[in-house]
């Protein structure tokens, strides 16, 4: 039988059904609560004319309500549609209407933007409000909880492992776009790891999860996860959510809707008891480890005797930060290669492997190859750069984007790959060196430079607290380097020191030619970097 998300996720539920599932700062729910809750809000969009491969939007920060909402369309076979909440008035309306959702929900506190485009919004019939408090509210919208109360659980029914499952990317460039899996495709990839790094057997049919789950439960393996970073991304809902509720472990939230509080997520730590925490690289991972310093400095340690894993994927995580994060702690650092459209390798770093750790190196998945632009494999040991092609789980496709589909999946040599365009080579031992995103590599005087690499290097100075590095456009040379870089606090350099200091890094072509320091480095919510801001503030503070 292949796998439907919304039957593991019930099989979890009547396998540990006093468990806890969620917990969202007072609010505590049970597997047994978080089972009925999704049910009943499963028959409300039911009842308001939703079936079967209807879209719902979700527009919250991470709150439990985001988590019922999502086991709330896998029990009714419906597909859940990711906003990103930093997204103005285009961006909102392009998700919503290239989703075709048929509803959205959402906090209170977003009612005067929704109540700004609700008119633009082409298939849009049921407005579901999460009341948080800050008063606001939307003419005509259902209060979330009165009508999941008033509500009777949806019976269970018979699903597919054909189900559509879809997540929205931004990328580097262009206008969201969703990525679609199959049901079993997705989960049969994804859950099964969170098992096997943890030493228990995987399920292998949808049969074995109440012996898993059990197995994990009567050997004191109960994951609590906080997902650091939005649910709104991968890397916070699968990561950080979707796999411990697949293993009957509890996400404990982080309250991600001011400013990244690193003080508070350690003090959650150890209040809750939290066993994994789940970030997106170097931007959460360096607040991190000021707090930790900064607790150290003070004499007054945070308890991180809980902690067994930090796992993070999407971008950079600087080998640096990694040492800085296990000098305070004995734990694992998962550091996942991978994009929304699929899973390419790992890194794991102990303090046993740190000497032979380095920043964007990583061991490739089986179904992973490093390709050149017409096929071959590249030569491990060779100089020669290819584009990283994931096999395995591979996605159906974009969202109504054949055009971008067939560019991006791509069946090469009878084996169909995923190709979002990050391009690596390939060490003498078989693992994989990342450059970065083709669709931001710099063009300069006939040599590509890979933006990443620059950064990293940059970053490695004691001064440099981000960065982010852009091509701009120049007579001479087609693009010049240009590196958009804020300082750690207490600290400078002048744009000739930073110049010599990467002289013995990196080739002489990659030196950026111009270095422009702003108070801080432009990144989306989940800690990726945003090259549009970076080329515009370029292009604005070199005009």
């Amino acid at each position: 039988m292949r796998w439907n998300m919304g039957d593991i996720w019930e099989t979890v539920a009547d396998t540990v059904p006093d468990s806890e599932a969620i917990v969202d700062g007072a609010r505590r729910l049970s597997y047994r609560e978080f089972d009925e809750r999704a049910a009943r809000l499963a028959q409300v969009l039911v009842d308001a004319g939703l079936t079967p491969g209807s879209k719902v939007s979700f527009y919250m920060y991470n709150i439990a309500e985001y988590l019922e909402a999502q086991f709330a369309v896998f029990k009714a076979r419906m597909t859940g549609i990711n906003i990103n909440y930093r997204y103005l008035e285009t961006e909102l309306i392009h998700v919503i209407n290239d989703s075709d959702s048929e509803a959205i929900i959402f906090q209170a506190q977003f009612a005067e933007r929704v109540a700004a485009i609700r008119d633009r919004l082409e298939k849009v019939t049921l407005f579901l409000e999460v009341a948080d408090g800050s008063g606001q509210h939307l003419e005509g919208a259902v209060d979330y909880a009165e009508a999941v109360a008033a509500a009777s659980p949806m019976p269970r029914i018979e699903r597919s492992g054909d189900d559509i499952y879809m997540l929205y990317t931004g990328g580097t460039t262009g206008m969201p776009k969703g990525v679609m899996y199959a049901h079993h495709d997705f989960s049969s990839f994804m859950f099964p790891g969170g098992y096997v790094i943890r030493g228990i057997a995987p399920p292998v049919e949808l049969a074995d999860f109440p012996a898993a789950v059990r197995t994990a439960h009567d050997n004191g393996i109960k994951v609590r996860s906080i997902p650091a970073c939005p649910l709104m991304h991968g890397t916070g809902l699968w990561l950080g959510a979707m796999i411990p509720l697949a293993m009957g472990g509890t996400v404990v939230l982080h309250d991600n809707s001011r400013k990244f509080d690193a003080d508070g997520l350690w003090e959650l730590v150890a209040r809750e008891n939290v066993s994994d925490i789940l970030i997106v690289g170097d931007a959460f991972a360096k607040p991190m480890l000021d707090s930790l310093n900064a607790a150290r400095e003070r004499n007054a340690p945070f308890d991180l005797s809980p902690l067994k894993m930090i796992g993070s994927s999407g971008v950079m995580f600087s080998s640096d930060v990694k040492r800085g994060l296990l000098d305070h702690m004995e734990i694992i650092i998962f550091d996942g290669i991978g994009a929304t459209e699929g899973s390419m390798g790992a890194a794991v770093t102990t303090r046993d492997t740190l000497d032979s750790d380095q920043t964007a190196h990583f061991n490739p998945n089986p179904t992973t190859k490093v390709l050149t632009e017409d096929g071959r494999e590249v030569t491990p040991g060779s100089d020669e750069i290819g584009l990283i092609c994931n096999g395995g789980a591979v996605p159906l496709g974009y969202y109504k984007d054949p055009e971008k589909s067939a560019k991006t999946f791509k069946t090469i040599n009878g084996t169909r790959y995923s190709i979002p365009g990050d391009f690596a080579r390939v060490l003498a031992d078989g693992s994989i060196m990342l450059l970065g995103r083709g669709s931001v590599t710099i063009n300069s005087g006939g040599e590509k430079i890979f933006p990443e690499e620059v950064e990293e290097a940059l970053k490695s100075h004691a001064a440099v607290y981000d960065c982010l590095v852009v091509g701009v456009p120049d007579d001479r040379f087609g693009q010049k380097v240009v590196a958009v870089l804020s300082f750690t606090e207490g600290h400078s350099a002048a744009e000739s020191e930073l110049q010599d200091y990467l002289r013995d890094k990196i080739a002489g072509y990659k030196i950026p030619r111009l270095i422009l320091t702003v108070p801080t480095v432009g990144r989306a919510a989940n800690g990726k970097p945003d090259y549009k801001w970076a080329s515009a503030t370029a292009l604005g503070m070199t005009a």
